[in-house]
């Protein structure tokens, strides 16, 4: 039978992570994959059950969480409740988040303990994921989805003279219609750890096996992303989806009981990349 559990992990600044491990009780240690998701996203975003379903009929169990600063609260973690949190997070934080989690499914103190994780990063959380690979060995095997190739490219470059002014720029997010905050923290950051932060960078010092998935309708972040990732690390699988947008077809809410074909294309070469000699 495939089960999911609830838990609750301490994240960055004392905040809490919310998280769920889905699995089939007849293989309680299976291999780990953890998901991280991208910004103004959320575990529960759309199809992202099916695939913790699928991953786990698969021989898998599937972690996937909420950062601790993406907005969300465990009393409301389909709603960005708490923009105040939501603008002070920055690429750091969720840098010691993904440990945490790490640290959590290593540890074995709620859940038995992996020997090593597989990490899937999507979006922004595909950036964070790639750093997270290149400085933890723990890691064993790294699938990004649609990530990011530069944190710069999240927002427009003539817009950080104001930001820097005005010390919060907003964004609306489309689909809730929210002005979304993001404190001058955020660049900061990136201004104060450099070469960290540096996606590029990082995904040239991977030595683990990484398969890059990316669509080639993705007009959020496009294509050429995945090509500068793999340029900097030629090592590297790439996969190209056709007819794929930025959240491989996916909606949410998402009312349908199977994947779309594109999110289902991208999970199969997960999955397969993932069983080689594992």
């Amino acid at each position: 039978m495939i089960l999911t559990e609830q838990y609750t992990i301490p994240g960055a600044k004392g905040r809490p992570i919310t998280a769920d491990l889905t699995y089939d009780d007849l293989s309680p240690t299976a291999p780990l994959v953890i998901f991280a998701h991208g910004i103004r996203g959320f575990k529960d975003w759309g199809a992202h059950h099916l695939v913790a379903r699928y991953f786990a009929e698969n021989g898998f169990r599937f972690l996937k969480f909420n950062f601790s600063h993406n907005g969300t609260t465990p009393e409301h973690i389909t709603e960005f409740a708490d923009l105040i949190a939501f603008g002070d997070n920055t690429f750091s934080v969720e840098l010691d988040d993904l440990k945490n989690v790490i640290d959590f499914a290593c540890s074995g103190s709620a859940i038995p303990a992996a020997d090593g994780v597989y990490l899937i990063g999507h979006s922004m959380g595909g950036g964070i994921s790639i750093i997270k690979t290149a400085e933890d060995s723990r890691v064993k095997k790294l699938v990004t989805m649609a990530a990011i190739s530069s944190f710069y490219n999240l927002w427009p470059k003539q817009a950080e003279e104001q930001w820097r002014l005005q010390g919060v720029m907003y964004m609306k997010n489309a689909r809730t219609g929210q002005d979304m905050p993001y404190r001058v923290t955020l660049l900061e950051d990136l201004e104060k750890n450099p070469a960290r932060l540096d996606i590029p960078r990082k995904a040239g010092e991977i030595t683990q096996p990484w398969l890059i998935i990316h669509g080639d309708k993705d007009t959020s972040v496009p294509l050429a992303h995945g090509r500068e990732l793999q340029q900097a690390q030629p090592r590297a699988e790439f996969v190209v989806i056709h007819n794929a947008d930025h959240v491989f077809n996916a909606t949410h809410p998402y009312l349908q009981d199977t994947l779309p074909e594109p999110l289902q294309q991208c999970a199969d070469a997960a999955i397969a990349f993932f069983n080689i000699s594992k």
